[in-house]
């Protein structure tokens, strides 16, 4: 064994290694995107099969196939990914599997970087799988490996939960010298087993419930169910907040402190025995109230005389993160004790400045959107924007997104508005590794129902929010073999769509006259904007400002580069940030932006 200092998403990669995983594919998407990365990097030799899939719903179907044969396996992808994975995930529900296979769906309460606080926990009582619910770094590395143990006894895939503050903390784990995957039978053609039909699924069904009792009484006993403590006041637990309320508690014995690590199939006999005796109970759980609603369900079938406080009472928020302030305060007053912080005067500290997230200085995408903006102006359109780097277009001074809701809606979102006002233009933007990942789909709808729009490929030669993750497009795959590129415009061209046009994003004029030509024509367009995102490539030249500035602001009031800020009222270049994009000399009605060699060379 030896010592690893890992963020929670490299414990659950190390415990997927040490459980002897076989193949892994997913999608990025934070929090989860750690965890393919961190496989990756001990998986010299390439025992593991591992992939970035096209999207969730691939990643779960590849998984899938592979567990069939008796290999373990890992999807892993953030609760919005989830929903994409539904379709196979509810149905492998149904038929099972044989090697275990574990679905990684890491929350994000807050949001931190989601479109909802969508809870995993519901989507496990949905499908009728168990989930599994970390606390801790430590605690992801020995859960998951539990977890792939019981999924392939109970033969049923399972989900595994950690959320944002489990996936990015820190903490050093026991892990073995080298991971090998575990021994396999292969797939048996049984089509009365593998092949889902509606005599199978009712069978199925009737068995999967009764299997959920059973695991009711199982988890019961699980090592991660447990409580401390005796007294008529309990405090019920999951997740991240289980932590937090035991750095608080500490080791009082005063108080029933329950840990629910299996929210479904949920404990109960655990939870009877541990509230025996107790007269009120408080559930500290983020985002939805499932635990709460689970106890206030096993109170009344059993006629307990105990009251439940949580989200359904108005003691915690019924919406955000928690953190460990907000659960000291309430605990306390549960406890009906005096919280320290409730004696400090926070009246005059001043609010902290709002800081909006904003495109990087230099990001391509702001060239595209700026020269959308200025190519219409005049003219009456609407921009439907995507999930991905580019919805921060949507930030003054560009303005540029007018709706966004999940991955690649904006294609097919812009067929509706057109079909609401055909006299409008209608855009949609979408980035190219989600293209590939969603955004097939709408352009064939678009192409089959004579749909008009132009169609807006921010193409950036990497999946940039979530950390450049490769896609199909990048000519490399998570093996490390490099691979033929698929070509956008070769894909569209294929699907039919006759208008492609190819332009640098940082060539304003180019820009501006491509979609001009576009606006002007009926059906299906393409412009694809080609320029690399800036985080990959190290800046050989930057911005100077001549004394030819008149101060006119065009530069900040128009783009809004980041790298173009007042210092004393004068227009200046933050050198620190700046990449030399070009962008602001193009725009600049006075010449004064100058591009430079950096070292100073003209």
């Amino acid at each position: 064994m030896k010592k690893e200092y890992v963020m929670g998403n490299g414990a659950i990669a190390l415990g997927a290694l040490a459980a002897g995983v076989g193949v892994v594919a997913g999608y990025p998407g934070t929090p989860s995107s750690e965890i393919i990365e961190t496989i990756q990097k001990f998986n010299r030799e390439g025992k593991v099969h591992l992939e970035w899939s096209v999207n969730e719903k691939a990643a779960l179907e590849v998984a899938a196939g592979a567990s069939y044969a008796g290999v373990r396996t890992l999807v892993t992808m953030k609760q919005m990914g989830l929903n994409v994975a539904a379709d196979p995930l509810m149905s492998v529900s149904y038929v099972g599997v044989k090697g275990g296979m574990v679905v990684v769906s890491a929350d994000d309460p807050g949001p931190i970087s989601s479109q909802t606080e969508q809870d995993t926990r519901f989507f496990a009582e949905f499908a009728r799988i168990p989930v599994f619910d970390p606390v801790s770094p430590k605690d992801a590395y020995e859960m998951i490996q539990e977890a792939f143990e019981y999924s392939e006894k109970y033969h049923t895939p399972v989900l595994f939960r950690p959320t944002t503050r489990v996936c990015h903390a820190y903490e050093s784990i026991q892990v073995p010298e080298s991971f090998e995957p575990k021994e396999y039978e292969g797939f048996i053609k049984d089509s009365k087993k593998w092949v889902i039909f509606p005599r199978l699924s009712y069978a199925n069904h009737q068995k999967m419930e009764l299997r959920n009792r059973e695991l009711s009484d199982v988890f019961s006993e699980y090592k991660k169910n447990f409580y401390t403590g005796k007294g008529k006041k309990a405090i019920v637990a999951s997740g991240i907040s289980y932590s937090y309320t035991k750095e608080y508690l500490q080791d009082r014995e005063d108080v029933v402190f329950v840990r629910i690590g299996t929210a479904h199939p949920f404990p109960e006999k655990l939870l009877l025995e541990a509230l025996d005796g107790v007269e009120e109970v408080l559930v500290v759980e983020e985002l939805s109230p499932y635990i709460e609603n689970q106890i206030t369900r096993i109170v009344g079938k059993h006629h307990l005389n105990i009251n439940v406080y949580g989200k359904n009472t108005d003691n915690f928020a019924l919406a955000g993160e928690y953190n460990t302030d907000i659960i000291a305060a309430v605990v306390d007053k549960f406890l009906g004790e005096q919280n320290e912080n409730d004696k400090l005067d926070l009246s005059d500290m001043p609010a902290l400045p709002m800081r909006p997230p904003v495109l990087c200085a230099g990001c391509p995408h702001r060239g595209s959107f700026y020269a959308v903006k200025k190519a219409m102006k005049g003219r009456k359109a609407n921009f439907c924007g995507d999930i991905g780097c580019y919805t921060l277009g949507n930030a003054m001074p560009l303005d540029m997104v007018d709706t966004c809701l999940c991955m690649g809606a904006g294609v097919t979102q812009a067929q509706g508005l057109y079909w609401t006002d055909k006299e409008t233009v209608n855009f949609a933007f979408i980035g190219d590794s989600t293209f590939f990942a969603s955004g097939m789909t709408g352009v064939a709808n678009a192409i089959y129902n004579d749909a008009n729009l132009i169609l807006c490929v921010l193409d950036n030669s990497t999946t940039a929010m979530t950390g450049h993750q490769p896609h199909p497009g990048t000519g490399k795959n998570m093996m490390g073999e490099f691979v033929e590129k698929m070509n956008i415009g070769d894909i569209l061209q294929g699907m039919g769509v006759k208008k492609i046009l190819h332009v640098n994003p940082l060539d304003f004029d180019a820009s501006v006259n491509a979609i001009k030509e576009c606006a002007d024509m009926s059906g299906v367009k393409a412009i694809l904007f080609e320029s690399p995102c800036i985080a990959l490539y190290k800046p050989t030249k930057k911005m100077t400002i001549s004394e030819k500035c008149i101060n006119c602001k065009k530069c900040i009031n128009e783009i809004g580069c980041p790298a173009i800020i007042k210092v004393n009222g004068q227009v200046t270049i933050d050198e620190s940030l700046c990449t030399g994009c070009n962008l602001c000399s193009q725009i600049c009605p006075t010449g004064a932006m100058k591009n430079v060699e950096l070292g100073g060379t003209n």
